[in-house]
């Protein structure tokens, strides 16, 4: 049997073309960064924190940008990387992402999240509060989950609506969609968000409230609408599904004729 092995990639020379913007109200440019001694197995946080750790020395402002956990669960990390949301590979945030996808002597574009909705705060950082506004406009339920919590069996759920809930669950709210999407929609965020409830026997006494308000707020805070491209569900890190946005329409269709 025939086995095929890949080089390690060691020692890259990388070109880097970063965003820098000091405010809000600052115009912003790309700016360039030669970086070297970069190891195939960094991921692509390790790399900017090598590079920051050079401005440092060199007296230089560091590139601002978010992350947390680093274990692609938070959300935080939000960089548009050579012209896609979280770089060349697919089911990965910019914190699980290596750097053994790109090339010796490669050039590298590194932009923030791009919407109306999501403005620079600084550098490659983002604000994104517009979506924790939608998810307190409906994303919750007002059942009692504590003090007086029951058997979690003791209410059936089928199978495929549990399954389903809970992949719609699964989204961190990056905000990957949006910036993928040519009209800056936030329909797939909400619609997950909608269907991990909706789909739930607990989120079922607030579901016309909850979908009426979260898509009122989504389109206030500036969202475009879905053209149902796809591009989202491709460049989501978590494989949130265009299925949960035709749920979505449903829901918000049946609450708009019984409201």
């Amino acid at each position: 049997m025939s086995q095929v092995f890949q080089l390690k990639k060691e020692n890259m020379k990388l070109n880097l073309k970063i965003w820098r913007q000091n405010g809000p109200n600052d115009k912003g440019q790309m700016v360039s960064y030669p970086i070297d001694g970069i190891d195939g197995d960094m991921s692509f946080l390790e790399m900017m924190d090598l590079l920051n750790d050079q401005l440092i020395e060199s007296g230089e402002s560091p590139v601002a940008f978010d992350h947390d956990c680093r274990e692609g669960i938070c959300g935080m990390c939000s960089m548009y990387i050579n012209g896609e949301a979280h770089g060349p590979d697919r089911g990965v945030t910019t914190c699980q992402l290596h750097m053994r996808k790109f090339s010796d002597g490669e050039t590298i574009y590194i932009e923030p999240w791009r919407a109306k909705a999501f403005p620079v705060i600084k550098d490659l950082v983002v604000d994104r509060s517009a979506f924790d506004r939608i998810m307190a406009s409906g994303g919750f339920v007002s059942v009692n989950t504590s003090g007086n919590t029951v058997d979690a069996n003791a209410i059936p759920i089928p199978k495929d609506d549990a399954d389903e809930a809970f992949e719609a669950a699964t989204c961190i709210g990056c905000g990957a969609c949006v910036a993928t999407c040519k009209n800056a929609s936030a329909m797939l965020f909400v619609s997950a968000k909608v269907s991990q409830l909706s789909l739930l026997p607990q989120g079922k006494i607030e579901a016309a409230d909850r979908v009426l308000n979260m898509v009122r707020t989504m389109d206030e805070e500036g969202f475009g609408n879905c053209t149902n491209t796809g591009a989202c569900e491709v460049e989501c890190p978590k494989g949130i599904s265009l299925e949960n946005i035709a749920r979505m329409n449903r829901e918000y269709l049946k609450a708009a004729v019984t409201k």
